[in-house]
């Protein structure tokens, strides 16, 4: 019989409809019974694609012995922490100050009133590598909740106060975002990098495609070490295992130092990210693989994960047939069998290292051990040969996973998410010159502006028609930012328009009087703290999107009260952002914005082609540009005020702060002014 879960509309949750857990969704009801039953509260959070949540769910929440001692002593709720990031980052605190450490599922005991005093992840359901049995743990807090109440009532309330956001980092007077605290930070990006196989941190090993767009940004402005460990960092993802060489797309993390094993599981929010990182790896470096698996990540994205209403959905499982990464790995014979061509069966495993053995529990992720010269060089090829052959093999490989039983889909569209993907989309359409990029961006941002704004305020989520839960701060402002990227790419002024409204939604409705911005609204559900989260996780922070946003928007319109909150929240956060830059990526590319000083051009007129072709033949990151094909266009940011053509030709104007150079009508022109200024 099907719990309560089963009105719900996360995929998450109704993976748990028919668990014998009397699960409820995060709501009054379920809060107001455990006061009324004078029960502490059970409360798990995780998502779709989790594969240890899956693993727990089928170890205890199955188990009728289990599910029947959770319902006689807790009030059992589940969380889909996609949903309600308010919900997971407060509990998320909790648990690691009580751990040390954190992950999904997550698992917290709370009072009645919300206060958490015992938590944790993922628990076995016998006690093993030093943890207790989830009987165990439940069998320990009904015990303290009947013999130590008062005891643990303090805990909750001492951890409740741990939680509260601290007051806002406000600088000092006269304080200000400097060029020395960027420095220090690509320095200690150094310091910290793995300079053998790539990127930051040890095992579990996750991809930093903020902190390298940050350093890439730098790039553009002839910082060398940063351009180094760009690229660096971009090659050696690339190699395969994480980032999928048959399909294309990018898996959540690496299991090992390596890049080797990846945690199968594909986030739309990591490939929005890494697609755009390395968009900006091709156009910095004309690294024609950059902009390869920029290109076969989105064109996974179109395949796998897109509504056909415009949105994009979640996530894809990591799990298939109940075996993670199966859908994925790829046996000697299997690959013999599939792949008819003798040459390019060839290539292929020499290109991966296919053996019999395989390099992960007895099969084979593909990961390159020899590039397209040595192979080219071993099978007397030119590289263009294997590289048509390698894209052949690839070809061939995945029609023939498509036989395969597909991970589960999260066919939920997120906001804050999709936001992303639509920058990525946008940007990618005007620099690679691709109109499907730009038919799928606008078909996006259409939807999420039909479906998510229901005219006075934007939602999180949708799913099957229904649209629900406040939208968070991330959401606005990665809506905000995704609409001016595709202004920038088709001139349509109602995207601008609509991203003004969300601007002037967030600024008034998630302000924190002492700076920056709350992540929930003014008017959302009251929980044991308004949280405010600063730091980047696998998304960038909420406020340093909305900084960035503020400070593009500032450029469009000269709104000096957008530029001032931007530059104090931005000059607040500069000493964390210096010293763990890999924590406030976001921040710092928003505060190389700030200290570039930005740059706005304008072009009005028909026949604007080769203007635009000129613009766009580079990545300058600190630029933003106003498109009208009309001299005199019908609402649209003021920077296109008074811009009138010259000669009746189609004409660019380049500024700083809105002071122009002379009007130009040639390429030639507008190339020579972009270089110079």
């Amino acid at each position: 019989m099907a719990n309560r879960l089963a009105h719900a509309n996360s995929p998450y949750l109704l993976q748990h409809k028919d668990n014998p857990v009397d699960w409820y969704p995060w709501g009054l009801e379920a809060l107001a019974r455990a006061k009324a039953e004078d029960k502490p509260i059970f409360l798990s959070i995780g998502y779709a694609a989790c594969h240890w949540c899956h693993v727990m769910e089928h170890e205890s929440f199955e188990d009728p012995a289990t599910a029947a001692y959770m319902n006689e002593h807790f009030v059992n709720i589940k969380v889909d922490r996609e949903e309600r990031p308010d919900i997971d980052g407060i509990y998320m605190g909790a648990v690691v100050a009580m751990t040390g450490s954190g992950g999904w599922p997550m698992s917290v005991f709370l009072t009645p009133e919300g206060e958490p005093f015992l938590g944790g992840t993922y628990f076995p359901p016998v006690a093993r590598h030093n943890l207790p049995s989830f009987m165990d743990a439940l069998r320990h807090v009904q015990r303290i909740w009947s013999e130590e109440r008062d005891k643990v009532i303090e805990n909750g309330r001492i951890i409740t106060q741990h939680l509260q956001p601290p007051a806002a980092s406000s600088p000092a007077e006269g304080q200000s975002v400097t060029p020395e605290a960027l420095s220090q930070a690509v320095m200690a990006l150094a310091q910290a990098y793995d300079w053998r196989h790539g990127g930051w941190g040890q095992a579990p090993k996750f991809p930093q495609p903020m902190t390298i767009d940050f350093l890439l940004a730098r790039a553009t402005q002839g910082d060398q070490l940063a351009l180094d460990m760009a690229r660096h960092a971009l090659h050696s993802m690339a190699l395969g295992s994480m980032y999928d060489v048959v399909g294309g797309g990018f898996a959540r993390y690496s299991v090992d130092n390596y890049w080797r094993v990846p945690h199968f599981e594909k986030m739309l929010y990591d490939n929005a990210l890494l697609a755009r990182t390395y968009l900006h790896g091709y156009l910095v470096t004309q690294d024609e693989d950059m902009r390869r698996v920029c290109e076969r990540t989105l064109d996974f994205v179109a395949r796998e994960l897109r509504d056909a209403g415009g949105g994009f959905y979640s996530s894809l499982d990591a799990d298939s047939e109940g075996e993670e990464g199966k859908f994925y790995v790829w046996g000697l014979q299997e690959i013999e069998e599939e792949i008819g061509d003798g040459e390019t069966r060839d290539l292929l495993i020499e290109a991966y290292g296919v053996s019999q053995e395989g390099n992960f529990e007895g099969h084979n992720v593909l990961q390159r051990v020899k590039s397209d010269t040595e192979l080219a060089e071993q099978f007397g090829l030119d590289a263009a040969t294997v590289r048509s052959g390698l894209d052949a093999a690839h070809s061939t490989l995945l029609a023939a996973r498509g036989r395969r039983v597909r991970p589960g889909t999260d066919d939920k569209v997120l906001t804050a998410w999709n936001g992303l993907m639509l920058i990525a989309y946008a940007e990618a359409a005007r620099y690679l010159k691709r109109p499907d990029y730009l038919q799928l961006a606008q078909a996006n941002a259409d939807f999420l502006l039909r479906e998510l704004h229901d005219g006075s305020r934007l939602l999180r989520s949708w799913r099957a028609g229904q649209a629900s839960h406040n939208a968070y701060l991330e959401d606005y402002a990665a809506l905000t930012l995704g609409l001016l990227a595709l202004y920038q790419s088709d001139g349509d002024v109602r995207w601008y328009s609509a991203a003004e409204k969300l601007a002037g939604e967030f600024t008034q409705h998630f302000a924190d009087p002492a700076g920056g911005f709350f992540d929930t609204r003014d008017d959302h559900e009251t929980l044991i703290t308004r949280p405010k989260d600063s730091q980047d996780n696998a998304t960038p922070s909420g406020n340093a999107l909305a900084a960035l946003a503020l400070l593009q928007l500032h450029a469009y319109s000269g709104n000096s009260a957008w530029y001032d909150a931007a530059s104090r929240m931005l000059a607040g956060m500069q000493a964390s952002a210096a010293r763990y830059p890999t924590a406030f990526a976001q921040w710092l590319y928003a505060s190389s914005w700030l200290l570039a000083g930005g740059r706005e051009v304008a072009i009005v007129g028909d026949g604007a082609e080769a203007l635009l072709d000129t613009l766009w033949s580079a990545w300058r990151p600190f630029d933003v540009a106003a498109v009208s094909a009309s001299a005199a266009p019908d609402g649209g940011p003021p920077l296109l005020a008074d811009r009138p053509l010259k000669d009746d030709k189609a004409t660019a104007y380049v500024c700083r702060n809105f002071a122009c150079q002379l009007p130009v009508n040639m390429a030639a022109d507008l190339a020579s002014q972009l270089a110079a200024s």
